[in-house]
Order: structure tokens, then C-alpha cells, then sequence
């Protein structure tokens, strides 16, 4: 799951990266409300975190574009604000949730997971073939054994298996995975997809991840 995160104070925004990290999201920090408004409207999220109180273009004035352009995903708004006043109008522009500074990461996290639930409850567990990925421990399983991935390993097996069949480009899973600003390099694709390769082929899976010439990888069902 990728998130946006919105927050102008660069060493909170630099801790909380790290944390939605190690819970297995992927991250694309901002610090500015212009960046944040641009960021949405490339539709690769799949949920953000706002501060409302940004340069540039506040959090609330982010928020409500957002949703006028039609953008639905879950969106939570933090705020060194606790006033009532200021929750109510978070809320009725269009706010999944809010959270007032300071706050306890754990329940940041509780939010976020709350907040996109309705995305998630129904399909924690993903297949396909005798492979099973399940979200809330990253563990990639068949009968025969399983391995507990590590982040970006996890995020490409989900972005797979929430896609089968379907070809996906390294230009699509660096946008999606490693984000705009990424320094890594292309190539960094097919170091992942070989990862999974091996522990596919260690779990005896029934699925691979197939290379089509010029165009990207699928996940298929092996014959």
C-alpha cells in the first residue's frame, strides 16, 4: 500500500517514513501543500496523511481540491490544532480522520489501518495458485513452507497478485513502489523480481512471474 505523506517538519516526516516503512508501506513524503495536491493527482496512492498546517497551500485547501477533483481515497489530517472547531471542519471537507499533535505512532498506525479497512477486510489474504501473501505479517506461504518478505519484496508480490495476468511495467513498479523521488535506478526492478523468483521456486509455487520482451512482468499459473 502506498501512502502520501504531507508534513513540513522534515525530522518528523523523516521518523514517520521510517516507521510506515517497517510496517510495510511504501512512502512518498512532501512538504508543502502544492506537492501534496500535484502528488494526488497522479492517482498512486492509496491513502494519505496530511498536516493541515503546511506552506504553499494549507492541508484543509489540499483536502477539499482533492475531493472536488473527485479523488476519494482515505485521506487523515494531522494538526498541532485540537480545537473542536478545527476537527469539525477537517471532517466536513471531506477528512477520513484526524489526528492532533503530539500523537502515539501506534495509534497512527491504528488509524491508518482503520481508515482503509473497507480496501482491505476482505482480501488481508491474497492467492493465486498455491501461493498465499498475507498482508498483515508479509508472508509469502504455500503448503510447502513460506518466507516473510521484506518490504519491497512484499509491496511487488501484492502489486502481482492484485494484478494476475495482468503485464506490469519496471517504469509502473518504480513509480509505484519506489516513488518519484527515488534515486534507484531501473534495474533495481529485475533484482527484486529475481528475489521472488527464488523464493517462489524455493515454496514450490505453481505461479511465476513471467517477463514479456519490451513491455514488463505477469504473475501466471505454471502449466
Amino acid at each position: 500500500m502506498r501512502i502520501l505523506l504531507a508534513e513540513d517538519e522534515k525530522a518528523l516526516s523523516k521518523v514517520l517514513v521510517t516507521i510506515l516503512e517497517k510496517n510495510g508501506y511504501s512512502v512518498d513524503p512532501v512538504y508543502n501543500g502544492e506537492d501534496a495536491l500535484d502528488y494526488l493527482r497522479s492517482g498512486n496512492y492509496d491513502a494519505a496523511v496530511l498536516d493541515i498546517m503546511m506552506p504553499k497551500r494549507d492541508g484543509i485547501s489540499v483536502l477539499t481540491e482533492a475531493r472536488r477533483e473527485g479523488n476519494q481515497i482515505p485521506i487523515l489530517m494531522l494538526t498541532a490544532k485540537a480545537e473542536i472547531d478545527d476537527r469539525v471542519r477537517g471532517l466536513d471537507s471531506g477528512a477520513n480522520d484526524y489526528l492532533p499533535k503530539p500523537f502515539d505512532t501506534k495509534e497512527l498506525l491504528a488509524r491508518i489501518r482503520a481508515m482503509t479497512r473497507t480496501q482491505t477486510a476482505a482480501d488481508t489474504k491474497l492467492r493465486m495458485g498455491n501461493v498465499t501473501l498475507d498482508r498483515s505479517t508479509l508472508e509469502l506461504a504455500t503448503p510447502t513452507g513460506s518466507f516473510r518478505l521484506a518490504n519491497k519484496e512484499f509491496q511487488m508480490m501484492e502489486f502481482f497478485l492484485s494484478n494476475p495476468h495482468h503485464v506490469i511495467s519496471s517504469e509502473r513498479f518504480m513509480e509505484k513502489i519506489w516513488g518519484y523521488d527515488s534515486d534507484a535506478e531501473i534495474n533495481v526492478v529485475w533484482v527484486y523480481i529475481s528475489y521472488l523468483r527464488k523464493k517462489l521456486a524455493a515454496l514450490h509455487a505453481n505461479v511465476e512471474i513471467r517477463a514479456s520482451r519490451n513491455a514488463g512482468y505477469s504473475l501466471e499459473e505454471t502449466v
